[in-house]
């Protein structure tokens, strides 16, 4: 059975055994959680009410995405600005989807 859930303004499509990473979600490496936004569920082609899922996920770890280099410049005017980003994202392990 796959479900597609929305968490962190992102969809993703998840089945059983999964592993997915998503937005910073609360809660520590190791620990149960719902995701309870669910859009759509099937099995094999066949549609299922969305509203009587659940997923339930494990909480792999809390880490840190790729880094993202932001660099400005203008020409002629020496004007050079670099600044670097690093989204705090959560790794998830889908147990159930029921």
């Amino acid at each position: 059975m796959f479900a597609i859930v929305r968490t962190g303004g992102k969809q993703y499509r998840v089945a059983a055994g999964d592993k997915i990473a998503v937005e910073k979600l609360a809660g520590e490496a190791g620990e149960t959680i719902t995701l309870t936004d669910v859009l759509l569920a099937g099995n094999e082609g066949v549609l299922a009410d969305a509203k009587s899922v659940t997923v339930s996920a494990e909480i792999i770890a809390q880490a840190k995405s790729e880094k993202v280099v932001v660099f400005k410049k203008r020409r002629r005017h020496n004007y050079r600005r670099k600044n670097g980003h690093r989204q705090q994202m959560t790794l998830l392990r889908i147990l159930s989807v029921a």
